[in-house]
């Protein structure tokens, strides 16, 4: 991150701090860190501090971490250019997203190889506060199952293997954090015990793991379920799948797509009682048309329809989607019924405890990066701040 001096304080709202709820409190920021937060009739001297008034009825929370998103705004991480980072980390503030990591999908090693190396040298040295952070990637694909190839291509899939994954994690300079692979595959046990003794999350989807093999990939390393229901075994009485094993084991995190297109609602309130609000993570798995007009868009070589919030590759498969993470923290507390302490767990909370960064990230409480949202009446985004610096106000 540049360096900068930037005091702020926010003042007035309602604050979903970390152990508390704040009515009518203040943040105080310096050098994009929050550094006191409290009460606002004990706020303290506040020269030197630039003062920003949130109006009473609004609510100000973490800023939300999207750990699955290729695209936006019609620039895509395998578009492996600079540009197209720039575009997404500018572009996801306006929804209330303050860190993310920027996705691949399953193409040809040549792709995936300058997508990494890409993305590898914008974190390393082209980030800059004020935009939503690239804290890592998402290596989605290619070591999935044809069966559940969704929209990634078939021809690129590839069994799972620790000597190309150790090619791209160098090239990646470690910063390949998450993996989503089909653990039945030839390979598969071999490489979820190498990311498990890397420390790498290891997820499972795009697979037709049945109960016992998804059950067998648990306790090989597997803790995360990439898109709970989408290109994985479904529930069924007999043989409860992926998605059973997900709703049983305590020590899994589980993502899911809460645009009501992916799951229905319904199957959204089911998941969240069984899964509850401390091992779920709203994503978007947002392809590049998202924060644009209806119209065909790419992805991975292929053509992809976007009408009315829906992305297809045809009539029957989804490619992706173009929810935006406001949206999915709206649309999980009306699904749901839960409270927007709930959607702060899923959107900020447990996505940065998997990713290892709640030391930073997450919450808002001192010492941490102040990545904050202010939401309006209506739950929408008012303002974002990413280190300490507005990088969007409506």
């Amino acid at each position: 991150m540049n360096s900068f001096s930037a005091k702020v304080i926010l003042q007035q709202g309602t604050i979903y701090a970390e152990n508390q709820v704040i009515q009518n409190g203040y943040i105080k920021i310096d050098d994009g860190k929050i550094i006191e937060v409290g009460s606002l009739n004990q706020l303290p001297n506040t020269s030197e501090y630039q003062i920003i008034n949130v109006p009473d009825n609004y609510s100000i929370i973490p800023g939300m971490i999207d750990v699955h998103i290729h695209g936006a705004n019609g620039s895509d991480t395998m578009d492996a250019t600079k540009e197209a980072l720039d575009v997404m980390a500018s572009t996801l503030p306006r929804e209330g997203t303050t860190s993310f990591l920027a996705t691949t999908m399953t193409e040809d090693t040549d792709a995936i190889d300058k997508a990494l190396q890409n993305a590898s040298d914008y974190i390393n040295s082209l980030q800059t506060s004020g935009q939503a952070e690239i804290i890592g990637i998402h290596l989605e694909g290619p070591f999935i199952h044809k069966e559940k190839a969704g929209a990634q291509p078939i021809k690129h899939i590839l069994q799972p293997n620790v000597d190309l994954f150790k090619k791209w994690q160098a090239l990646a300079d470690n910063h390949i954090k998450l993996v989503t692979l089909a653990p039945e595959q030839p390979g598969g046990s071999e490489l979820l015990h190498y990311l498990k003794n890397q420390g790498i999350v290891a997820s499972m989807a795009h697979s037709e793991a049945t109960y016992d093999q998804a059950i067998e990939a648990i306790e090989n390393g597997v803790s995360h379920i990439t898109h709970l229901f989408n290109q994985m075994t479904g529930l069924h009485h007999r043989d409860p799948g992926i998605v059973g094993a997900a709703f049983l084991n305590k020590d899994v995190m589980v993502e899911i797509i809460a645009d009501g297109i992916h799951v229905r609602p319904e199957m959204v309130k089911l998941s969240f009682n069984q899964i509850t609000d401390e091992r779920m993570i709203l994503i978007t798995d947002s392809m590049r048309a998202k924060w644009l007009e209806n119209g065909v868009y790419d992805l991975g070589g292929q053509m992809v329809t976007v009408k009315d919030g829906k992305a297809l590759l045809d009539e029957d498969t989804l490619a992706g989607s173009v929810l935006k993470m406001k949206d999915a923290f709206k649309n999980i507390q009306e699904f749901t019924n839960c409270t927007i302490k709930s959607a702060i767990k899923m959107t900020s909370e447990n996505p940065a405890k998997q990713l290892n960064l709640f030391n930073r990230k997450g919450s808002i409480a001192l010492g941490k990066d102040a990545d904050i949202v202010v939401l309006d009446e209506q739950m929408d985004v008012f303002m974002t701040l990413c280190n300490g610096k507005i990088a969007f106000t409506k």
